[in-house]
Order: structure tokens, then C-alpha cells, then sequence
């Protein structure tokens, strides 16, 4: 297995990757600014370095140190206290347990570290000091600013010329300022605001200094790849490798990953356009599978359209391939279990070219759209293979069915036993019916027991009684 390849945006150019050393990767995704549930395009960048993750610690046999900061104090966040009256701390505790039951939800790797912004300040008040005694910042009225003239090398990521940054991002405007582009690494207190001491008088930290005082703490100098939205790399990223390099970490972190953005009606998801869907929404109405398969269903860096229709075609996607590992499942370990024919091994020694195409579609640039592809191939000649005459051969489709499984696992796919997923309340409706049809069947009141099959039937749900119970699938 060669190197794996990923697009780097500091150099736009596809690269090897390996780990800066011992076989650890050292990875940062920026985190929530926890003052309210999130949307789905946030979801997004959760999900696609989630996958990042798995493939690294699954398939590479890497350890991986995965920070995620929790930006707990922000204008955003002091808005939306002062418009509910409720307190800053207790609002960003909340939102933060939301965000991580969100997580959970999504069959997300909890981050090995999650270290709150509150938790950190006496940090950025040193690296903001270091800043100001090495020439780059300067205070103007107790806030702090960047001087961004000061160094030659910004805008190196995202290739912006003085004027596009000007006219192209969220510029804090400010007469205090000696120049527009300089940004803000700490703000003056303001009435009711939460604020810690420093040598400039009470504020509070700038948010592009959070991450960098965070990526330090908790790598060191493993910092191998910093990942994030595309809508994060001018200003916020841009400014991290700013203040990271003008106190000579160079380079900040060696890969820049970016995702594209979940756009909807195409535009732009964002909440403050009112574009925008909770994912705690769509989860109330997919399953979370359906709901990986639909995000890895284009490439990471390139824009997805939010769509029901795409949702729907994950859905059937994901049950169709869990309707193929529950049959195999269900007939584990019947008398002919351990039947084994000359096709069956033919079909047994194929498998392995299928996981060496999952691999190369995954080491080059996380492919997770052809990754995808191979799994449908593999489900596609099982089903072949299971219509054959030696279809009887258990051992050989259940190997297909572990392959499965093991692809499946980086994707976050196929992680728990048993029958077919549905999203809300489904699932746990159609176990009822099953258990209330066997009750009739013990009865002996056929006519009933029929009645139930032949209505989920209409309804797309098919059933297999066997010898271990009645299985569901889609149909």
C-alpha cells in the first residue's frame, strides 16, 4: 500500500500524505460556536474528516489525535443571550450538549480532545503579548489588532490580493485601525459582556486566536492537518497561519483540508440568510446512515446540493445493502452452513479485488463517491452469486458479507447488527407488527397474520420467515 494522497490547500496540489512521525496523526477541525443547534451544512466538515479518521486509524493502522475546539464566548453567542436573557455560560453549556449528542447521533468518533475557548485564555493573553513584543499587533482602546502588513506571507492560502480581501470576507471595520485589513486578536469589554483580565484591561479573546493557542496545546508540534469548511479559509484560516507563523511555527500545519459547501436552492446554506435546516431535523426523518451515504455521496471538496430526492436515494441505497447483510444473516448457521463448491471459492477469491479497489479510492483524496461505487459492485455480484446455482454456498457469502461490513466501517456504515435501519419511528413500528403477526400465527389466525404481510408488503416492506425468526427488508 503506497501513500496515501490528499489536496492540500496550501499548495493546491494533491500530495503524499504520511504522519510527521510514530504512526500519529496530529488532526485540528474547527469546531461549533455553540449558541444554537446546528444546521446541515455544518454537518458537512463533521462528517467527511469523521471518515478521514476512520480510513486513518481502520485501514492505516494510524493513531490519530483529533482536537476539535468548542468556541463557548463570541459575538454570536452574546447576541443571542442578550435577545433571550438567557446567561452566556449557561447558554454555550447547553448548546455544547446538544452538539454532542448530535455527534452521537451521527455515529460521529467523540474528538480525543474538546477543549473549551473559556478554558483557555490566560494562553491567548500570552501568544496576543508575544504578538505585541515581536511588532505584529498593536493596541488601539484596549482592543488588540494584527498587523497584517507586517508580514510578507499573508494571504499565502488563500491566494487573496489586498483588495479581494477587502471586498470578498467579513472585514471588522474599526477607525482604530491602521490599516482595514488588520483583524482583531482581543476585545475591550463592553457592559455585560463576559471579559478576563489582560495587560490591555478587561476583554476577551478574538476568535481567530482560539485556535491557534488550542492546536498548540493539545499537538505540539504533531500538527499535521488542519481541516475545515471552505468558508473558513479566508479569514479564519488565513489568519491562524498569520499570528502561528509570526511567531515563527513554520510550517503552522503541514496539510489545509477544506470541504465545499451544502448549498439549497442553489445557495448557500447559512443561518443567517434563513437558508438553512437543523440536522436535528433530518435525523428525525432519516436514518443516520441514510444520512452519512448522502453526504459521502460527492466528493468532499466539491459543492452538495441539499435535496429530498437525494436523501431518498441514499435511503434506498443503504437499505438495500442492509436488506443483502440481514439475509445473509439470517440464514448463518442452517444446516448447509458449511456447503463449500468450486463457484463459492471462485466468488470467495474475488473479494479481495474488491477491497484493493476500496483502498485505492480512499488513498486517493478520500474518493468516498467511488468507495461507494465499489460497495454497490460487490452487493451487486453477491446478489448474482446468491441467485446461482450455488447459491447454497453460506461460507462464501458470508465473507462477502464481512467485506461489506469492513468497507463500510471507515464510511461509518453497517456499525450495528441486525435488520435494516428506518428513520423516526418507523423501525420500532414495523418490530410491533412483526411481533403482533407471530402472536397471530401462534394463534393460528392466518387470516390476520396474511393481512399484515400483504399491507407492509403494499408498502414496500417485504418479509422472510425462516427458521430464525422473520426478517424485514425493502423493497
Amino acid at each position: 500500500m503506497g501513500p496515501m494522497r490528499l489536496y492540500n490547500s496550501l499548495t493546491r496540489q494533491t500530495e503524499p500524505f504520511e504522519p510527521s512521525g510514530d504512526h500519529t496523526v496530529g488532526l485540528y477541525v474547527c469546531g461549533p460556536t455553540v449558541y444554537d443547534h446546528i444546521h446541515i451544512g455544518n454537518v458537512r466538515p463533521i462528517l467527511v474528516f469523521d471518515v478521514l479518521r476512520r480510513y486513518f486509524e481502520r485501514y492505516k493502522g494510524w493513531s490519530v489525535t483529533h482536537v476539535q475546539n468548542v468556541t463557548d464566548v463570541d459575538d454570536k453567542l452574546i447576541q443571542r443571550s442578550a435577545e433571550t436573557g438567557e446567561p452566556v455560560d449557561r447558554l454555550a453549556a447547553r448548546y455544547t450538549e446538544a452538539y454532542f449528542d448530535l455527534l452521537k447521533n451521527l455515529h460521529v468518533l467523540p474528538p480525543t480532545h474538546s477543549p473549551r475557548a473559556t478554558e483557555h485564555v490566560p494562553g491567548m493573553v500570552q501568544m496576543v503579548k508575544a504578538l505585541i513584543d515581536r511588532g505584529f499587533a498593536y493596541e488601539a482602546n484596549g482592543d488588540v489588532y494584527f498587523r497584517v502588513n507586517a508580514l510578507a506571507s499573508y494571504g499565502q492560502l488563500s491566494g487573496r490580493q489586498p483588495e479581494q480581501q477587502v471586498a470578498g470576507a467579513r472585514v471588522e471595520s474599526s477607525e482604530d485601525k491602521e490599516n482595514p485589513l488588520d483583524f482583531t486578536l482581543w476585545k475591550a469589554a463592553k457592559p455585560g459582556e463576559p471579559h478576563w483580565p489582560s495587560p490591555w484591561g478587561e476583554g476577551r479573546p478574538g476568535w481567530h486566536t482560539e485556535c491557534v493557542v488550542l492546536s498548540q496545546a493539545f499537538l505540539g508540534d504533531r500538527r499535521d492537518i488542519h481541516a475545515g469548511g471552505n468558508d473558513l479559509m479566508f479569514p479564519h484560516h488565513e489568519n491562524e497561519i498569520a499570528q502561528a507563523e509570526a511567531l515563527g511555527q513554520t510550517p503552522f500545519f503541514r496539510f489545509w483540508l477544506h470541504n465545499g459547501m451544502l448549498s439549497i436552492g442553489g445557495e448557500k446554506m447559512a443561518k443567517s440568510s434563513g437558508n438553512f435546516e437543523y440536522a436535528k431535523d433530518v435525523l428525525s426523518r432519516y436514518d443516520v446512515e441514510t444520512v452519512r451515504h448522502f453526504y459521502l455521496s460527492r466528493h468532499y471538496r466539491k459543492p452538495l446540493e441539499y435535496t429530498e430526492e437525494g436523501l431518498i436515494s441514499s435511503q434506498t441505497a443503504v437499505r438495500r445493502l442492509r436488506g443483502l447483510l440481514a439475509d445473509i444473516d439470517a440464514e448463518r448457521g442452517g444446516d448447509d452452513a458449511t456447503t463449500v463448491g468450486e463457484a463459492g471459492e471462485a466468488f470467495a477469491a474475488s473479494l479481495d479485488r474488491y477491497r484493493a479497489r476500496f483502498v485505492d479510492c480512499m488513498e486517493e483524496d478520500l474518493n468516498t463517491v467511488a468507495a461507494l461505487g465499489v460497495l454497490q459492485e460487490l452487493a451487486a455480484e453477491t446478489h448474482r452469486f446468491r441467485a446461482s446455482a450455488a447459491s447454497q454456498d453460506r461460507p462464501a457469502q458470508q465473507k462477502a458479507a464481512t467485506l461489506l461490513r469492513a468497507m463500510g466501517e471507515p464510511l461509518g456504515l453497517f456499525l450495528s447488527e441486525g435488520k435494516p435501519e428506518g428513520g423516526g419511528l418507523e423501525s420500532p413500528l414495523i418490530e410491533m407488527l412483526l411481533e403482533l403477526r407471530d402472536e397471530l400465527r401462534q394463534k393460528r389466525e392466518f387470516a390476520l397474520s396474511d393481512q399484515i404481510r400483504d399491507r407492509l408488503t403494499e408498502l414496500g416492506i417485504v418479509l422472510k420467515d425462516t427458521a430464525h425468526g422473520t426478517t424485514w427488508t425493502y423493497r
